[in-house]
């Protein structure tokens, strides 16, 4: 190490105040605990403008960075010595300064589908009520699913599950990861296949993310390091860097390992689903974010520009 463990007495940890973010945050708190039993380790909960702003779909204020800035401004200001994100919610390019020190191992990545009577998507009644906040599964159910409404579905894990129980819609999409770490698993009616509902970029991946000048942190954590699920999400993010997208734009990748091969599949709709273009690409693990800006460019040259485009213009 190249600062000993016990040169500082308290770590603080960033973090949303949502109750999947503070799950989250209190698992990496106790990892902590126990690897460094001496050290005191605080959380600090942060209001982000993606949690103020409740009643306007995130991609018409800006979806880039909405649930991360103020944690990032703490961490730059030192007043945090940590953050710990949904690694979907940290944009393609994070500021100077600060990098993700550590990606723990990664959850299901895949998109949840909720329903009050059990019933499947392809069992869903003509013209359901469907709510998502997302725009990428938004255009990726009405790809599968013309018919469907979908209506915008804010808030946390809880509200939008009592959102459902009070019949304000037929079903709900979340993700997978969230549910199945709050030990909620026995709401998700079904798992949507990765053919119909490609994740979101680093969806069920954790995120740590601190500066880049201390040792003192990077080396506490780097226990905590999954080394196949930061190549994934490397691979993943240089997708969504070259595609210059934010996590509301209907962007989805979702890479896996088999071995030392790495396959990396990336998508890119129109809002309405009729426009859809989908691309994979095998590669070494070793250039995973070299397979990441082939597979955007790939994506790009197959008609996914004028998609970005519109949507960009629009919002």
């Amino acid at each position: 190490m190249s600062t000993a463990v016990h040169a500082r007495s308290t770590l603080v940890v960033g973090t949303r105040g949502s109750q999947l973010a503070l799950w989250q945050a209190e698992w990496v708190q106790a990892q902590l605990k126990q690897m460094a039993p001496n050290l005191l380790v605080v959380l600090k909960r942060i209001q982000t403008s993606g949690d103020k702003i409740q009643d306007v779909p995130l991609a018409k204020v800006g979806g880039k960075g909405l649930f991360v800035k103020e944690i990032e401004e703490a961490l730059l200001r030192k007043e945090i010595d940590l953050a710990v994100h949904s690694m979907k919610d940290l944009p393609a390019e994070l500021p100077n300064g600060l990098t993700i020190i550590c990606v723990p191992e990664r959850e299901d990545p895949r998109d949840a589908l909720l329903t009050r009577d059990g019933k499947t998507l392809d069992a869903l009644p003509l013209g359901a009520r469907v709510g998502t906040s997302s725009l990428r599964r938004q255009a990726q159910l009405l790809h599968a699913r013309p018919d469907l409404q979908i209506e915008m579905l804010r808030g946390n894990v809880d509200t939008r599950l009592r959102k459902l129980q009070e019949n304000q819609f037929d079903a709900i999409v979340l993700a997978a990861s969230g549910l199945r770490r709050l030990g909620w698993d026995a709401h998700i009616t079904e798992c949507l296949p990765l053919t119909v509902s490609l994740p979101a970029i680093g969806q069920g991946a954790l995120g740590i993310e601190g500066r880049e000048d201390d040792d003192f942190v990077r080396d506490l954590v780097v226990k905590l390091e999954h080394q196949p699920t930061r190549v994934t999400v490397m691979a993943e993010r240089a997708l969504l860097k070259r595609l210059e997208g934010g996590c509301q734009v209907p962007i989805a990748g979702h890479a896996v390992l088999h071995g030392e091969c790495l396959t990396l599949e990336g998508l890119v709709a129109s809002l309405d689903g009729k426009r859809y273009v989908r691309y994979s690409l095998d590669g070494s693990m070793s250039e995973a974010e070299s397979i990441g800006t082939k597979v955007a460019e790939e994506l790009l040259d197959r008609g996914a520009q004028p998609i970005l485009q519109e949507i960009y213009g629009a919002a």
